[in-house]
């Protein structure tokens, strides 16, 4: 499933490497925003020449996951509220199509994969320690859904835009306490079940608001997360 996730990238291979490894670490907040990414030693981790490397850091900065300062340093930059509307919005215009035409008519075997992937997190959805494998299955899920309706490449272009949301989606799946996890990861579930249950009933209006409210989740919680991780946002802006 990764290849479908990836975003656009315009360098050659091994850029396409170090951005794939830095976008992975930023957007997971193993590289929280503020955290300053020197050339010298990224050269050194990935055994690559400059140019990759400004390859990859450029292709970041378009995304706004990255601040570079001339002739200065490279910091990962606080989460925008801004950007996380403007992705939001992006994201429920197109997934919600990509729904409807799956409602329409839907490969046996793209069922059965969305259907798999339900059944697993449900199966660690009360393990509140294994959060990693359960946000692989939530991003499996939704990748799932534009490789059966053959729009890869939309998704690949929509996520090249959803850093900032992105980085609020691993704050809103890893709540502090073992509690919070385990009935965010019921909704979660939940969500993708009803998602599905349209799909297979051929129903588009009832797969589509079931994606809808699932989505809308993630952005109904930024005041909670701003308010538990300030150092994580941007400043309001205006």
């Amino acid at each position: 499933m990764r290849s479908a996730g990836m975003a656009l990238f315009e360098g050659g291979p091994t850029g396409r490497g170090v951005y794939d490894s830095l976008r992975d670490q930023i957007v997971k907040l193993d590289l929280p925003p503020g955290t300053p990414l020197l050339r010298a030693e990224l050269a050194e981790t990935y055994g690559v020449s400059l140019t990759p490397l400004r390859d990859a850091l450029q292709q970041l900065a378009k995304e706004g996951l990255v601040h570079i300062f001339p002739q200065s340093r490279t910091l990962v930059t606080p989460i925008d509220v801004t950007a996380i509307r403007e992705a939001q919005f992006m994201r429920i215009a197109l997934e919600t199509e990509v729904v409807r035409e799956l409602a329409s008519g839907i490969a046996p075997e793209d069922l059965a994969r969305l259907r798999s992937i339900v059944a697993l997190q449900s199966g660690i959805a009360q393990n509140p320690s294994d959060v990693p494998t359960f946000q692989e299955l939530d991003e499996a899920f939704h990748q799932t859904l534009f490789v059966a309706a053959r729009h890869v490449q939309t998704q690949r272009i929509l996520r090249s835009h959803a850093g900032h949301l992105e980085r609020l989606r691993r704050l809103h799946l890893s709540d502090t306490d073992d509690a919070g996890r385990m009935r965010n990861n019921q909704q979660v579930v939940e969500g993708h079940t009803q998602v599905v249950d349209g799909i297979e009933a051929g129903d588009a209006p009832r797969a589509m608001d079931a994606l809808r409210r699932h989505l809308q989740r993630t952005v109904d919680r930024i005041a909670e997360k701003r308010a538990a991780f300030p150092e994580y946002f941007a400043p309001e802006k205006g």
